[in-house]
């Protein structure tokens, strides 16, 4: 092969037919000689079965929608207790088992006593498990996930898809 002979045209040309016998693609320019698809102007709609019932309308019709947001997972007050150390936060709750990872949201709720005084720090808490957590002598700080743990929770949840489409 030469460097001349090479092909470097970056779209093939379009097959041009119904230009007579002798061009290859005339008479039925390639469509066949009778049914739907050999007339001019026939195009089927979106969806369409040939008379079947369509996918579309067998399908269920649900009211309503499916969030698709992450639910927090809860602690109670009574699992605290049991924590060493005077501070709680996310890290130190999935290092002890009581969440699934330190970049999850997690909510603080009342179920159990707290005796001993905790500086917790939270992604959300209900108003009796703060109430709770000061009457023991702690301190409730709620605070925002940063850029990193919703970086981390878009990569899960995405990776979640793809698992679901395979």
């Amino acid at each position: 092969m030469k460097y001349n002979d090479l092909k470097t045209a970056k779209q093939k040309s379009l097959k041009r037919v119904g230009r007579g016998i002798a061009a290859g693609q005339g008479k039925t320019a390639g469509r066949g000689t009778k049914g739907q698809n050999s007339r001019t102007g026939s195009s089927r709609r979106p969806g369409f079965e040939g008379g079947q019932n369509p996918l579309m309308q067998r399908l269920p019709k649900l009211r309503g929608f499916t969030s698709h947001r992450v639910a927090p997972e809860t602690v109670y007050t009574g699992q605290l207790e049991g924590l060493k150390g005077k501070t709680v936060d996310s890290a130190i709750l999935a290092e002890a088992g009581l969440i699934s990872s330190e970049f999850v949201n997690v909510k603080l709720l009342v179920n159990g006593e707290l005796k001993s005084a905790k500086t917790v720090s939270l992604q959300a808490a209900s108003a009796g498990a703060i109430e709770a957590v000061e009457k023991a002598g702690g301190s409730v700080k709620i605070v925002e996930r940063s850029a990193r743990v919703k970086t981390a929770e878009r990569k899960s949840r995405k990776a979640k898809m793809e698992d679901a489409k395979a």
